[in-house]
């Protein structure tokens, strides 16, 4: 098998029937198949067929699937327009009625909107335990539990997930094991390897990687993305063609661009937990960390991902003129991009989360989640020192 870096290049390449280098755009809604009714009909029925119609299936978005998958180690991939297309997706692919999810306190906060609202209206029921404890994700399992969903290093806390216990207890229990792989993307991360069933990104971050699309990807058996390609003819969040074109463009260069974040973020890091000001400094790749040791075991890297805490009792205060002086890092939503960002966790989500659920989650005032870009590391630690003075002085 090719090694990483080739196979970013170059798997996938026999959708593309042309001579071109660089796959086309297949910008068409719907193809000329055959005059053969009986090849017609199997067209219709064909799991991800890409020559039929765009909702059914598109030879870019195909490419860029089978790349995904080959990254995430799994038989399959499915490509949809955004991140919560695939999450939604992929669980109403699994669960009826009257089934039970184990997930965790913190996840991305339209996850957690949607397990806890959207699918209460439809019969599932929903679970939230601490994703730090093993036995509470065991305790938690009752006889209708058909999913355990985690997300692993967590939004925006970046709590860690025990891969290797979720995915044998699934097996033992006979229950289908989810993770949102986004904030780690496959280049730090393979939950396959660990024994999880499906693989779900927000690829408008990492794997697209310079923020200029949406997009989402689920990974998994051909059994489970048959069923849900199944549910997504129904739900109907095809990528568009263009769209499918830029991901795959970003997916080649992946690997070139995770290390240098990974590199960027951990020096970043390590010079932010050393400022009087930052009482906290959340980051896997730190001995700090309290699951650092597990981050080691189950991650190849550490991402770009950090999140900080603000000192003194006007933490709220502080971390807006860090947000007002930053010049380099822009206050912006999303992640993965080449380009340094940084948001406030509790003005994002603060509409859709209690009190309570913030403080589950790990949101206070004074958070910062970062997301570290390739810029020169010299540049991003000028700009924090610089930021910071404005308080200090």
């Amino acid at each position: 098998m090719a090694k990483l870096e080739t196979l970013l290049i170059h798997e996938g390449e026999e959708f593309n029937n042309t001579k071109s280098v660089v796959s086309p755009i297949y910008q068409t809604s719907t193809y000329f198949v055959s005059e053969n009714i009986a090849e017609f009909a199997q067209s219709t029925s064909t799991v991800k067929y890409p020559e039929f119609y765009h909702r059914h299936g598109n030879p870019t978005s195909s490419q860029a699937a089978a790349v995904i998958a080959a990254l995430e180690k799994t038989e399959d991939a499915l490509i949809l327009s955004t991140g919560m297309a695939a999450i939604s997706t992929a669980i109403l692919a699994v669960m009826k009625a009257g089934d039970h999810i184990v997930a965790q306190h913190t996840h991305y906060a339209a996850t957690k909107t949607f397990l806890k609202d959207f699918l209460s209206e439809y019969g599932v029921e929903v679970t939230q335990v601490d994703q730090t404890d093993n036995n509470a994700i065991r305790e938690s399992i009752k006889p209708n539990t058909k999913l355990i969903y985690i997300e692993t290093p967590s939004n925006p806390n970046l709590e860690i997930t025990d891969l290797e216990f979720v995915g044998r207890l699934g097996k033992e229990k006979g229950i289908i094991t989810m993770i949102d792989n986004t904030f780690a993307s496959p280049i730090n991360q393979v939950p396959s390897e660990f024994g999880i069933d499906v693989i779900i990104h927000s690829a408008t971050k990492y794997l697209g990687g310079h923020s200029d699309l949406t997009a989402g990807a689920v990974c998994s058996s051909k059994e489970i993305i048959a069923k849900v390609w199944k549910r997504s003819l129904l739900l109907g969040a095809s990528l568009s063609p263009f769209d499918s074109w830029l991901l795959l463009r970003g997916l080649k260069t992946l690997a070139l661009r995770v290390r240098q974040i990974n590199e960027n973020a951990l020096a970043l890091a390590k010079w932010l937990e050393k400022q009087s000001l930052i009482e906290k400094v959340g980051y896997v790749g730190l001995e700090s960390h309290p699951q650092h040791e597990l981050a080691k075991k189950q991650m190849k890297g550490f991402t770009g991902m950090l999140v900080i805490e603000i000192a003194g009792e006007n933490a709220f205060e502080r971390a807006q003129i860090i947000l007002n002086s930053l010049e380099v890092f822009a206050n912006a939503v999303s992640l993965g991009g080449v380009e340094s960002l940084i948001a406030h966790p509790a003005s994002m989500w603060g509409s859709n989360q209690t009190e309570e659920q913030k403080r589950k989650s790990g949101i206070t005032d004074g958070t910062l989640r970062i997301s570290v870009g390739i810029e020169h590391i010299d540049d991003l630690i000028a700009d924090f020192n610089q930021a910071i003075s404005k308080i200090q002085s």
